[in-house]
C-alpha cells in the first residue's frame, strides 16, 4: 500500500500533467468538462456502489452527514458578515457565498481522503459528499443563485430532479438497497477497476481548468474567501468536535473534507449565473494550490 506522502506527491503529479496538457493543441478547450462528465457518470457511481455496500452503519457517522450542513450555515454567516462590512460587490459576495460554504468534497476530497487515510476513509468522504455537499449544492446552491444571479431563477422542482437524477446519488440509494445483497467477484472487480480511475481523471481534470487571473480589487476578498475555506472553517470544525467529544475516524475524515477548496461544481454554477467569472476561476485555482499546503498540516493536527 501506497504511504501518505507517496499517494499525495501521485495525486499533485496527476494535477500537474492536466496543467500541461492544457498547453497543448491537440485537446480542445471543453476537454475539463467532458472528464467531469465522465467522472460523474462512471467512476464516482461505481466508488458508491463499492464502497457504500460494504458500509457498517453507526452512530459515527452522524458527524459526515450533519456536519457539512452546519459548516454551511457558519460560512454563510460569516461570508454576509464580511460583505457588509466590507462592502463588497454583488457578484463576489454571491459568488462568496457559493464558494466559501461548498466545498470540493467529490472530485478533489475523494482523492485527497484516499492518499491521505487509505481505503478505510473513503465510504466516510461518500457519505459527506453525498449527505451534505451535494444536496447543498443543489438546494442551497439554486437559492444563492436566484438571490444574487443573473440567470433563469430555479424552481423546487427543477432542484428535485436535479437531484434525484444525479448518477452518484442514485448509486447512493441503489448500494443502500442491495446491503443484503453480496457482490459476485466478477462485479466488484469491475467496480473496483472503474473506481480507480476517480482520481487521476479527476486530477487532470481540475489541472486542465485551474485559473488565477483576478483584478486587483478582488483581491481581498480572494484572500480572506481562501482564508475562511481553508483555514478558518476546518479549525472551527476540529474545535466543535473536540468539544463535543467526537473522536473517530468518520469524524476526522468529516473534518479533513471541511477543509477542501472551493467546489469546482460551484464555481461552474457561479459563473453561469455571472457571479464574478474571473474571480470565481481564480478563488477555485487559487484554492486548489493552497489546499496542497493547508490539507497536510490539517491532517497533521487531526
Amino acid at each position: 500500500m501506497l504511504s501518505v506522502m507517496s499517494a499525495f506527491f501521485i495525486t499533485v503529479a496527476f494535477l500537474l500533467i492536466g496543467v500541461g496538457l492544457r498547453r497543448l493543441p491537440a485537446f480542445p478547450r471543453e476537454s475539463a468538462g467532458v472528464l467531469n462528465i465522465f467522472v460523474i457518470h462512471v467512476p464516482l457511481p461505481a466508488l458508491v456502489l463499492l464502497k457504500i455496500h460494504d458500509l457498517a452503519f453507526s452512530p459515527e457517522l452522524l458527524t459526515p452527514a450533519l456536519l457539512p450542513w452546519a459548516m454551511l450555515l457558519a460560512s454563510a454567516a460569516g461570508v454576509l458578515a464580511a460583505a457588509r462590512l466590507l462592502r463588497w460587490e454583488r457578484g463576489v459576495t454571491g459568488s462568496l457565498l457559493l464558494l466559501v460554504p461548498l466545498g470540493n468534497t467529490s472530485f478533489f476530497g475523494i482523492p485527497m481522503v484516499k492518499a491521505f487515510f487509505g481505503d478505510s476513509g473513503v465510504p466516510y468522504a461518500v457519505i459527506y459528499d453525498q449527505l451534505g455537499s451535494f444536496p447543498a449544492l443543489a438546494i442551497y446552491g439554486s437559492l444563492i443563485v436566484a438571490l444574487y444571479g443573473s440567470g433563469e431563477r430555479p424552481t423546487v422542482r427543477g432542484v428535485a430532479l436535479r437531484v434525484a437524477t444525479f448518477p452518484p446519488f442514485l448509486a447512493l440509494l441503489l448500494a443502500l438497497a442491495l446491503r443484503g445483497v453480496v457482490y459476485p467477484a466478477a462485479v466488484r472487480d469491475f467496480l473496483a477497476t472503474l473506481a480507480a480511475t476517480l482520481t487521476p481523471v479527476v486530477m487532470i481534470a481540475v489541472g486542465l481548468q485551474l485559473s488565477l487571473r483576478i483584478r486587483r480589487t478582488e483581491a481581498a476578498p480572494l484572500a480572506l474567501g481562501l482564508a475562511g475555506k481553508l483555514v478558518a472553517a476546518p479549525a472551527l470544525a476540529l474545535l466543535a468536535c473536540r468539544l463535543l467529544g467526537l473522536e473517530s475516524e468518520a469524524v476526522r475524515v468529516a473534518v479533513f473534507e471541511s477543509g477542501m477548496p472551493p467546489m469546482v461544481s460551484a464555481g461552474a454554477l457561479a459563473i453561469l449565473a455571472g457571479l464574478a467569472p474571473s474571480f470565481t476561476a481564480a478563488l477555485v485555482g487559487l484554492g486548489i494550490l493552497a489546499s496542497f499546503v493547508t490539507l497536510p498540516l490539517l491532517f497533521r493536527l487531526l
